[in-house]
C-alpha cells in the first residue's frame, strides 16, 4: 500500500537526519581539537525498483539515506603557542608518526603537531608515538630512509677555533707609528686593534687581540697576541705574539694582497698544542676578488664592522626548534644549533579516502592510496611553522545552521509519518 510506503519513506528521512545530526555533533565536539578536520553528511535518494527494470521515471522514490560521510581537509587557522616543540603544517600533507594504536602497529598520519621530547630523547606526540623523519648525517645532509627522530641529550663537545674573519676599515690618513712594533707595548706601537674570543680544544675561551700597524702608504701589518698567562711557557701580564702578516691596498682602498709572515699557532694551557688559526680579512684582488668585500683602507675612522670565529665551548641541550622546511635543530646553551633531522611529510592521492584512527590520527586506505613521503615545501607539500599549532577547521556558525536545518527536516519527516497514520486511520474507519 502506498500509504505504508509513505510511512517508511518518512522513517528513512528520520534515520538519515538523525545520522547527520551525529556528524554535526562530532564536528561541534571537536571544534577545539588540534588538527581536526570536519566532516559533512552526503545524502542520496533511494528507489524501490531496479534501475535496469525499465520502470517509468515518474514513479516516486523510497526515501533517503546518508550515503557517506565526507572529510573536509580545508586548512585550519594557525595559532602561535611559543612552545618550541609545537609545529603546524600550512598546506597539504601530514606529519608521520610510528607506534601502536588500539593494538595496530605501523605508521599513522596526523595534522596535530603537539610534540614533546621524552626521557630518552625521542621526539613523540602526546600519545608517545615516535615522530618520523630523516636523521641528520652532518654537513647539512640527511639519511635517505626515515626513522624515529631522537635528540642527543648529552653535552655538546667543544670545537676549537680554526678560522677568524675580520671585516674592517683602516684609516688611510693614519701615520706610521714613531716606535717600531713591540708586543709588550702594543697600544703605543700600533694604529688600531680589535679583540676576539677564540676557543681551545677543551672549550676554554681566550682573548686574542689583533693589532694593525701602518708600515708605509697602503701597507699594514697585523699582529695577533695573547696574554702570556694563557699559553704554555708564558708569563701572566706579558703579551705573547701568536702570528703576523702584511696587508697591501690599492690607491682606491681595495685589499690588493695578503701575506702571512708568521702563521698563527697557539699552545694554550692544557689543550691541544700548536693550534693553528687562520685570519681572513676578505678576498684580495690577488686572490681573484674585488678587494672590497672585506677589509678596506678608506679615508674614514678605523672601525670593525663584522668579526666571527668558528669555535665554541661545550653546551647543554636547551631545546629544539623547527624551520619551515621541517629541519629539526637542537639548541644548546653555548648558542650552537645542530641539525637533528628533517621531518618526513606524507602526501596522498586522495586525502578524503584516509581512514580515521582516533587520537587525531589517520591511516592509509585503498581509497587514499599509499603515502608519498617527502620533505616540507616539496612536491606540493605544505610548509612547517614551528611554535604553532593548526586549529580545527570546524566553523561553529555553519555547524549551528546545519543543526537547525537537520532538526527541521527531522521534524518534517515525522509529520510525514503522522499524516500517513491519519490517512490509514481513515481507511480503517471505512468499515464502520
Amino acid at each position: 500500500m502506498s500509504i505504508l510506503k509513505t510511512m517508511y519513506t518518512g522513517v528513512s528521512g528520520i534515520t538519515a537526519e538523525g545520522e547527520a545530526l551525529g556528524v554535526v555533533g562530532d564536528n561541534i565536539s571537536n571544534s577545539n581539537t588540534v588538527g581536526f578536520k570536519g566532516q559533512r553528511a552526503i545524502f542520496a535518494d533511494m528507489l524501490g525498483h531496479s534501475v535496469t527494470a525499465g520502470t517509468p521515471t515518474a514513479l516516486p522514490g523510497s526515501g533517503v539515506a546518508m550515503s557517506q560521510v565526507e572529510q573536509m581537509f580545508t586548512q585550519g587557522s594557525l595559532s602561535n603557542t611559543g612552545v618550541p616543540t609545537d609545529m603546524a603544517l600550512s598546506g597539504d600533507g601530514f606529519f608521520v608518526v610510528g607506534g601502536t594504536v588500539d593494538g595496530v602497529q605501523g605508521q599513522f598520519y596526523t595534522r596535530a603537531g603537539q610534540m614533546k621530547v621524552d626521557g630518552t630523547g625521542n621526539i613523540t606526540n602526546l600519545q608517545g608515538m615516535n615522530l618520523q623523519g630523516y636523521k641528520a648525517l652532518g654537513g647539512g645532509k640527511f639519511a635517505a630512509s626515515m626513522s624515529g627522530l631522537q635528540v642527543n641529550t648529552a653535552a655538546l663537545p667543544p670545537a676549537l677555533t680554526k678560522n677568524m674573519t675580520i671585516t674592517a676599515n683602516l684609516d688611510s690618513n693614519q701615520a706610521v707609528p714613531l716606535l717600531p712594533w713591540d708586543p709588550t707595548t702594543p697600544t703605543t706601537t700600533s694604529n688600531f686593534s680589535t679583540s676576539m674570543k677564540v676557543y681551545d680544544s677543551l672549550g676554554t675561551a681566550h682573548d686574542v687581540d689583533v693589532y694593525m700597524v701602518k708600515t708605509a702608504p697602503n701597507s699594514w701589518d697585523y699582529h695577533a697576541v695573547v696574554d702570556g698567562g694563557q699559553v704554555a711557557g708564558g708569563t701572566p701580564g706579558t703579551n705573547v705574539e701568536l702570528g703576523s702578516g702584511t696587508l697591501s691596498f690599492t690607491d682606491t682602498g681595495a685589499l690588493n694582497s695578503m701575506t702571512v709572515n708568521t702563521a698563527i699557532s697557539a699552545n694554550f694551557n692544557g689543550a691541544t698544542p700548536n693550534q693553528a688559526i687562520n685570519i681572513d680579512f676578505g678576498t684580495s684582488i690577488a686572490a681573484g676578488g674585488t678587494g672590497l668585500t672585506g677589509t678596506t683602507q678608506f679615508q674614514s675612522p678605523s672601525s670593525v664592522s663584522n668579526q666571527t670565529q668558528d669555535g665554541y665551548a661545550s653546551g647543554d641541550l636547551a631545546g629544539i626548534s623547527v624551520d619551515n622546511t621541517g629541519v629539526v635543530k637542537g639548541t644548546y646553551t653555548n648558542g650552537q644549533k645542530l641539525d637533528i633531522g628533517q621531518l618526513g611529510i606524507a602526501k596522498f592521492r586522495s586525502n578524503e579516502g584516509l581512514g580515521r584512527a582516533g587520537q587525531n590520527l589517520w591511516i592509509a586506505t585503498r581509497e587514499s592510496g599509499d603515502a608519498a613521503i617527502g620533505t616540507a615545501g616539496s612536491g606540493g607539500r605544505g610548509a612547517v611553522t614551528g611554535g604553532a599549532l593548526e586549529q580545527s577547521n570546524v566553523d561553529l556558525a555553519t555547524q549551528f545552521v546545519d543543526l537547525i536545518a537537520h532538526q527541521r527536516a527531522f521534524s518534517a519527516n515525522s509529520k510525514t509519518i503522522t499524516t500517513a497514520d491519519e490517512m490509514l486511520q481513515e481507511v480503517v474507519n471505512l468499515k464502520r
